[in-house]
């Protein structure tokens, strides 16, 4: 009877370190997508897989939080895109329209692609929960980096640029440093 206990024991010790083991060392990887853009143009997450990284980035229209970064989102892309990189703009928030996603791009100048996520399928694909909510992938849609852009709501209070500093060190061939930081802004709101 000892032995036998012994034996469960040593098993179960087994099962719950090999669990640990696989679950640290599996990489997550984003499913691929097909979203259209606030013109109607299709697009799909493999479309960008020669890209050194992609920037997914879950941002609303009318979100407070979101709305104070769109400065700093607009300076990111235009400082990064000619380096390998994509930003895609998703938004999944039921009651942001198309046309009013289109005319707060305009206006704010946003000049990534903006893709409307009808009935948050994206969103719950990512288990994405703020605007703005980023994820930076590699070419196999692996994510290296899931967070904050930066950790200041008010520009002047920012301390620590997070989705800069990750994107540095991808295009320098770095393994990102910090690959999760805590996201914060408004909820999306999701159809169900």
């Amino acid at each position: 009877m000892k032995n036998q206990i012994n034996y469960l024991f040593t098993l179960l010790l087994f099962t719950v370190i090999i669990s640990q083991t696989s679950s640290a060392s599996d990489i997550k990887k984003a499913e691929n997508f097909k979203l259209k853009d606030y013109n109607g143009k299709e697009y799909q997450l493999s479309d960008f897989k020669n890209s050194k990284a992609v920037v997914v980035m879950f941002i609303a229209t009318q979100c407070p939080v979101s709305n104070s970064y769109n400065s700093r989102m607009a300076q990111l892309y235009q400082d990064y895109k000619g380096k390998g990189i994509t930003f895609l703009g998703i938004n999944s928030n039921k009651q942001e329209s198309v046309d009013e996603i289109k005319d707060h791009a305009e206006s704010n100048k946003l000049d990534f692609i903006i893709l409307k996520d009808l009935n948050n399928v994206v969103a719950d694909k990512f288990n994405a929960s703020f605007t703005p909510e980023i994820y930076v992938l590699n070419s196999n849609s692996e994510i290296l980096y899931h967070g904050r852009i930066d950790d200041g709501r008010r520009e002047s209070d920012v301390k620590s640029k997070d989705l800069r500093t990750a994107l540095d060190e991808i295009l320098s061939g770095k393994k990102v440093s910090v690959s999760e930081t805590k996201a914060f802004g408004c909820s999306i709101k999701r159809v169900n």
